[in-house]
């Protein structure tokens, strides 16, 4: 019971992440509209993983950034609060 809830989830798991990267490879076309191929199309995907995980950070960070008061944070309080839960994102 325990290997095929086990066996489950990480299938669950792969699907997910999979979806994901589904985003960038159709994304992953040269000027011409050809698919990429090889280290081009490799390093499109990961830059792409890479900026669509800090945009649902940094869009996540933004929604958090609150006064005590419940007021939206402007300014440099507000440049300081995304940058350090940015960073707080990254490091998990």
């Amino acid at each position: 019971m325990r290997a095929l809830i086990a066996s489950l989830t990480l299938a669950l798991l792969a699907t997910v992440a999979h979806a994901g990267d589904s985003a960038c490879e159709a994304k992953a076309v040269d000027k011409n509209g050809k698919a990429l191929a090889g280290a081009a199309k490799t390093s499109f995907i990961k830059k792409c993983e890479k900026e669509s995980g800090a945009a649902s950070a940094g869009a996540a960070c933004a929604a958090k950034a609150v006064d005590k008061n419940g007021k939206a944070l402007a300014g440099a309080a507000k440049t300081s609060f995304i940058k350090k839960c940015e960073k707080d994102a990254a490091a998990k």
